[in-house]
C-alpha cells in the first residue's frame, strides 16, 4: 500500500496538508487551500465518498429564494467537458448510487459504489460541482419537473407542513427558507443566478470531502487531485491591484476556476483557464441567525380526511451540551402511527403511544420531532386526526409536554429512552453512506468527528432533573417559550391558548 509520505513527495502542495487523528478510526487533512479530508477506516464491500458545502436554503435571501432546490436538480446534468448522456453513462458505469441533496445548512454530492470507482466518483462530483452547464433546455425541464414535485409534495401532509411549520416559527428568513423552490419563483431560477449563489458559498475552506472504505492518502490525493484549483481567498486580504481591475465573466464562478486549460485525456480533472477569468470571489455575505418568533396559522382544507396539528417551540443548537437531553426528550415521546408494526426496541412502549395512540382509535398519528441546526432547532409534537376528535387533541399533547416540566421521569423509563437513542445512532452508522454524510456534516459542523463513544457517554450522563431542568428551559412559562402552533384541516382550533394557560406550558 501506497504511504502517505510516498504521496507527500509525489505532490509538493500535499507538502502544505495538516493531518490530525480524529478518533482512532477516522483522520482529516486539511489541503492548502483550505478543504478538509476525511476519512473513516471501516472494512466493507462498497465505499462512499462525499462533498458537503456549508451551504443550504438558510443562506438563502429574498433575491435568490428557491436556488438550493435548484442546484439539487441540476446535479450530474451537462457539464462544460461532458454531454448529458456522457454524465449518465459514467454515473451507470459506478456500479452504484450517486446523488445531490440539499438542506437547511448543507448541500451534499454523495457517491457509493465499489472500492475501484472511487476516482470516477470523486471526477464526477468534481465536474457538477466546478464545471456544470446550467444549460437552458435542462433547467427549463427542471423547472417543470419542479412544478410537478411541489404539486404533489402540497398533497402530502407530512412532507409539506413541517416546511411551513419552518417559515412560521423563523418569520420565512433563514431557517424559516422552505428546502422547496417558492412556486412564484421556479421560473426566475436561472444559470447566472445559481452560479451566483456558488461563487458566494462554495468556498474550499466551507467545503470538506469525506470518505469511507478508502486508504486516507488515497482519498487526499483524489482531493488534491480533482479540487486544488478551488482557490482560498482570506475574507480580510485586499486583492492584488492587478486582479482588481478586471472582471469576471459572470457564467463561471471564479474561486470554482482550475489552472490549466483542459484537454481531451484530462476533462475529468481540469477545467477552464484561470488566465480567462482572473478576479477572485467576492467578499462573503454576512451570516446572521435566523430569529425564532413562533406563532399561529390555520389553513383551511376542508376536503381532507384528516385534521393536522403541529406544536414547536425554540430548541437548542447542536453545539448546546443541552441537546442531549433534548434528543432523549423526543425519544422519550416517540410515537408512531397507529397501525405501525412495533414492539420493543420500536417505540411501542413511548409515552405518545401508550399514552395517546393506544387510547384514541381517532387518532391515526402522533409522534414527537426534533429538527436541530447549528443555532437553533424545533421541538414538538405533531398528530394526524379525525375531525371529530378536533376538541380532545390538543389538550393531550400539552398534557404530555407538561408532564415533563412538573413530574420526574421513573428511572426505568430514562433507562430505556437513553438506551434507545444510543441504539439507533449506532445502527444508523452501520450503513455507509449515512457514515460518511455523518462524517462530512460533523467535520463542517464541530471540526471534528465525535466518536459515538462520546455522545453515548453524554447520553448516559442524561438524568430525570436534567431533562426536567431542560424541559422548563424549552417550553416552561418562566422561560418565556413561544409556541409554533400550525393546523390543517376542516376546523381551526379555537380558543387554543386557554389550554397552554391550563396546563401552564410555554407563553401566549
Amino acid at each position: 500500500m501506497r504511504t502517505f509520505g510516498k504521496a507527500l513527495r509525489r505532490c509538493p502542495r500535499l507538502r502544505h496538508a495538516s493531518t490530525l487523528p480524529l478518533n482512532p478510526s477516522a483522520q482529516v487533512t486539511t489541503l492548502p487551500n483550505k478543504i478538509r479530508v476525511a476519512t473513516e477506516n471501516t472494512p466493507g464491500h462498497f465505499a462512499s465518498v462525499g462533498l458537503y458545502v456549508d451551504a443550504g436554503a438558510r443562506y438563502e435571501t429574498a433575491s435568490n429564494l428557491g436556488v438550493s432546490h435548484f442546484l439539487d436538480r441540476m446535479a450530474f446534468k451537462s457539464t462544460k467537458s461532458m454531454s448529458d448522456a456522457n454524465m449518465a453513462t459514467a454515473m451507470s458505469a459506478l456500479g452504484g448510487q450517486i446523488m445531490c441533496s440539499s438542506s437547511r445548512e448543507t448541500i451534499m454530492y454523495q457517491s457509493s459504489h465499489f472500492h475501484r470507482a472511487t476516482p470516477l466518483a470523486l471526477s464526477l462530483i468534481s465536474e457538477t460541482v466546478q464545471n456544470a452547464s446550467f444549460l437552458s433546455e435542462e433547467l427549463e425541464a427542471q423547472r417543470a419537473a419542479a412544478e410537478y414535485e411541489i404539486r404533489e409534495l402540497k398533497a402530502k401532509p407530512e412532507v409539506i407542513l413541517p416546511e411551513i411549520l419552518h417559515h412560521l416559527a423563523y418569520d420565512g428568513k433563514g431557517l424559516g427558507n422552505s428546502l422547496l423552490c417558492p412556486e412564484d419563483r421556479i421560473h426566475l431560477i436561472d444559470a447566472p443566478l445559481m452560479r451566483h449563489f456558488m461563487e458566494q458559498w462554495y468556498r474550499p475552506e466551507r467545503i470538506v470531502i469525506a470518505g469511507a472504505g478508502m486508504a486516507h492518502e488515497e482519498l487526499v490525493e483524489l482531493a488534491d487531485k480533482y479540487f486544488s484549483s478551488l482557490k482560498y481567498y482570506p475574507v480580510e486580504d485586499s486583492l492584488p491591484s492587478s486582479l482588481s481591475s478586471s472582471r469576471t465573466s459572470p457564467s463561471v464562478p471564479p474561486n470554482l476556476l482550475h489552472s490549466q486549460p483542459p484537454n481531451m485525456l484530462k476533462s475529468l480533472t481540469r477545467a477552464a483557464s484561470s488566465f480567462l477569468y482572473p478576479n477572485s470571489p467576492g467578499p462573503v455575505p454576512s451570516i446572521t441567525g435566523s430569529t425564532y418568533t413562533g406563532g399561529y396559522r390555520f389553513i383551511q382544507d376542508p376536503d381532507s380526511e384528516f385534521n393536522h396539528i403541529y406544536i414547536a417551540f425554540e430548541g437548542v443548537g447542536i453545539h448546546d451540551d443541552d441537546i442531549y437531553e433534548l434528543a432523549t426528550m423526543q425519544v422519550l415521546l416517540g410515537g408512531g402511527g397507529s397501525f405501525s408494526a412495533g414492539g420493543p426496541g420500536k417505540g411501542m412502549y413511548s409515552r405518545l403511544y401508550t399514552h395517546i395512540l393506544n387510547h384514541h382509535a381517532a387518532i391515526d398519528h402522533c409522534a414527537s420531532f426534533h429538527h436541530i441546526y447549528n443555532d437553533s432547532s424545533l421541538f414538538g409534537l405533531f398528530a394526524s386526526f379525525a375531525p371529530s376528535a378536533r376538541s380532545a387533541v390538543l389538550p393531550h399533547l400539552i398534557h404530555q409536554l407538561a408532564l415533563l416540566l412538573y413530574r420526574a421521569v421513573p428511572s426505568d423509563e430514562l433507562s430505556r429512552a437513553k438506551n434507545q437513542l444510543k441504539s439507533s445512532l449506532a445502527m444508523a452508522l452501520e450503513s455507509r453512506s449515512v457514515e460518511v454524510e455523518d462524517l462530512g456534516r460533523q467535520l463542517l459542523v464541530h471540526d471534528r468527528k465525535i466518536p459515538i463513544s462520546e455522545m453515548a457517554e453524554k447520553i448516559d450522563a442524561v438524568t430525570s432533573e436534567s431533562l426536567q431542568r431542560v424541559a422548563l428551559r424549552i417550553f416552561g412559562s418562566q422561560a418565556g417559550g413561544k409556541p409554533t402552533i400550525l393546523t390543517m384541516g376542516r376546523h381551526d382550533l379555537g380558543d387554543w391558548q386557554t389550554q397552554f394557560r391550563k396546563y401552564d406550558v410555554g407563553v401566549v
